[in-house]
């Protein structure tokens, strides 16, 4: 059987890191099946592979930091200023988590503290808008997903909400060609079990008083049909950045 975006031209896509523990994971694992090039830039430390607008689609992913912190890493603004540029040109995005936030903040919705943060496995729920989206149809009506975040996005002017859970927003688009989810579709088993077991580095996850042998084995249940769910939402995105 052919992979999965065989017959069709191979897109350049280009993945914004901003640590080696939360980069593009499984996604790049699809990638490389569908038989496209994929770049990476890990900020702030390493020049941009090419033009990011050159690039067929661009995708970008999680951090410890947070949003608001451009006191601490003033390469955020520059990051946000990248982003509504990509977003301006409708050059097809997805921000995952951190990558999230910093595309709606973009878009005009900076992110917020959220009164309670979402650290392991939660339920998500597709909106209306959502069960119709291309990207996130397949997973309508809920799904359960993997989370690890302490704060949130509000939804920004003019974008549609695809789905939420009690906590936050967790999946917006802007325009057709723009998307951000709150969940992390392309954590991979190893990164995911190390965030785990250092926990003790996120002062909210000491907060809730989080179990690391528990998240580690719940991990490793439910990691197997997660990396397929994310692996098929990033061939969706793919599919998507194609039609361009």
């Amino acid at each position: 059987m052919p992979p999965a975006g065989a017959g069709a031209a191979s897109l350049r896509v280009l993945a914004i890191s901003h640590q080696a523990d939360a980069g593009p994971g499984v996604f790049a694992d699809e990638l490389r099946a569908r038989g496209d090039s994929l770049d990476e830039w890990t900020l702030p430390d390493d020049p941009a592979p090419g033009e990011p607008g050159s690039y067929d689609a661009v995708m970008t992913f999680g951090g410890s930091m947070h949003a608001d912190q451009e006191d601490r890493h003033t390469w955020l603004a520059d990051e946000k200023r990248l982003l509504g540029e990509l977003i301006e040109h409708r050059v097809p995005l997805l921000g995952v988590c951190l990558g999230s936030q910093l595309v709606a903040e973009a878009a005009g919705a900076p992110a917020e503290r959220a009164p309670e943060p979402e650290i392991g496995w939660f339920e998500v729920e597709l909106t209306a808008e959502g069960v119709s989206d291309p990207l996130l149809a397949p997973l309508a009506p809920r799904f359960t997903a993997f989370q690890w975040h302490s704060y949130r996005s509000p939804l920004p002017p003019g974008a549609v909400g695809l789905a939420r859970s009690p906590a936050a927003l967790q999946a917006f688009r802007i325009g057709e060609r723009a998307w951000g989810i709150q969940f992390h579709a392309e954590v991979t088993a190893r990164d995911a079990i190390g965030w785990a077991e250092r926990y003790e580095e996120d002062e909210r996850a000491v907060e809730i008083g989080l179990d690391p042998e528990a998240m580690v084995a719940a991990i490793r249940e439910r990691i197997g049909p997660w990396n397929d769910l994310g692996r098929a939402l990033c061939g969706r995105f793919l599919d998507l950045a194609g039609r361009r």
